[in-house]
């Protein structure tokens, strides 16, 4: 019997919006791959890559099975960990009233959570000493989204990632969100992050906003400076 899973998942937008795309990676109890999937979406946003890339490997793995999710994305760590039991408390309502951003899938994920143990944890992307998962399945969600051709294959075949570029940035220390899904998807996770894609000063917003992607985010969400204005961390790369 598998005592555990260990995943990772990510999703990409070149433009964002823009061609976008999803993928996972599955591995075994020692983080070893086993198999991977990823998919194409059209012209869509990096925050609906990256729910779907959650979406598909949830529904795509043993819910009997406790399963470890690697994620570089702050936005899909705290939308299951820290606000979707507030959303659903307010009626799939933002703090700020307004309907919940990608609440279809969002709402899919909180199903797919039921009546499962499930851990996330958050892990920077693109760095030379990064997560080997991460780092496959950013590669597949990105050569999804640039060629718009669905894929997936086993261990022989994992997609190659690109080399971090030694220039990067240093990121910040943060702590693993971890969350136990195991009753309803009501979740539980960690504190703020100070991480994220961006590698720029993040903070706590004081007031609900929209980010110049489109999309809404409620008091207490983690932004950063995007273009003229502030926004998710992981859609400055667009601006």
């Amino acid at each position: 019997m598998v005592e555990r899973l260990i995943a990772a998942c990510d999703g990409a937008a070149k433009g964002n919006p823009g061609p976008a795309g999803w993928a996972y990676v599955v591995a075994d109890g020692t983080a070893a791959p086993q198999r991977w999937a990823a998919g194409a979406l059209g012209h869509s946003t990096n925050n609906v890559g990256e729910l779907t890339a959650l979406e598909r490997l949830l529904a795509a793995t043993d819910p009997g099975v406790p399963l470890e999710v690697r994620l570089d994305s702050t936005y899909t760590r705290d939308a299951v960990t820290k606000w979707l039991a507030g959303w659903k408390r307010n009626g799939w309502k933002t703090a700020a009233g307004k309907p919940v951003a990608n609440q279809e899938l969002i709402r899919s994920i909180d199903g797919l959570l039921e009546g499962r143990e499930v851990t996330f944890v958050y892990v920077p992307a693109h760095q030379v000493d990064g997560d080997p998962l991460n780092a496959i399945a950013d590669k597949a969600a990105s050569d999804a989204a640039r060629t718009q051709q669905d894929a997936a294959g086993t261990a022989a075949d994992l997609p190659e990632p690109d080399p971090a570029s030694t220039s990067t940035a240093k990121p910040r220390r943060t702590a693993p969100a971890k969350s136990a899904a195991k009753t309803g998807g009501g979740t539980t996770g960690g504190g703020k992050s100070a991480g994220g894609k961006s590698g720029g000063r993040t903070l706590a917003a004081r007031f609900p906003g929209t980010c110049p992607c489109g999309q809404a985010y409620p008091k207490g969400a983690t932004i950063t400076k995007v273009g003229a204005g502030w926004g998710h961390p992981e859609c400055v790369a667009a601006h």
